[in-house]
């Protein structure tokens, strides 16, 4: 008897994808450190996320067929919330604005837990607004806080422009 093909695979929660690569970047972040300090070590593995997250971008453009939009990228907000990753209050959704608090960030959590607490908003907050250049360049973002560098919520403001 042989065993059936295997069907396609199902996407690994973004929580789990961002546990792998902090896991990884821990220890470059570490050894750098030690080597050429902390504001190079900072530096690096905020450009290293950064091109990740363009990049990442691109891919989930892609995936929508050229056609990215408020609603598009708000379909795919999803993916950061699989798992309960995410507690969030929408406060508007348009075509044109999304507004939204994070109420709860099992990504700040885990950072914590990994002894990245420090690092943790390069690591994920800053993806946030980097995103958008890979995505739509149409597609900003305006947030004030972050619940991993210490607020009580996450306020984003996403704004959508035709030009």
């Amino acid at each position: 008897m042989t065993d059936p093909a295997p069907g396609p695979a199902a996407p690994i929660p973004m929580l789990e994808r961002r546990r792998i690569e902090a896991a990884i970047l821990k220890h470059v972040y570490d050894t750098l450190k030690r080597s050429h300090g902390e504001e190079v070590a900072r530096r690096t593995v905020a450009e290293a996320v950064r091109a990740s997250s363009v990049e990442q971008a691109a891919e989930f453009a892609a995936k929508a067929g050229g056609r990215t939009s408020m609603r598009t990228f708000v379909e795919r907000q999803s993916q950061w919330k699989l798992g309960g990753a995410l507690e969030i209050e929408v406060k508007e959704q348009t075509d044109k604005r999304y507004v939204y608090h994070v109420t709860r960030c099992r990504y700040a959590e885990m950072y914590r837990e990994m002894g990245l607490g420090e690092i943790g908003h390069l690591l994920s907050c800053q993806r946030d607004a980097t995103f958008c250049e890979g995505y739509d360049r149409r597609l900003k973002l305006k947030r004030t806080q972050t619940i991993m560098q210490g607020a009580g919520h996450c306020d984003f403001d996403y704004t959508y422009e035709e030009s």
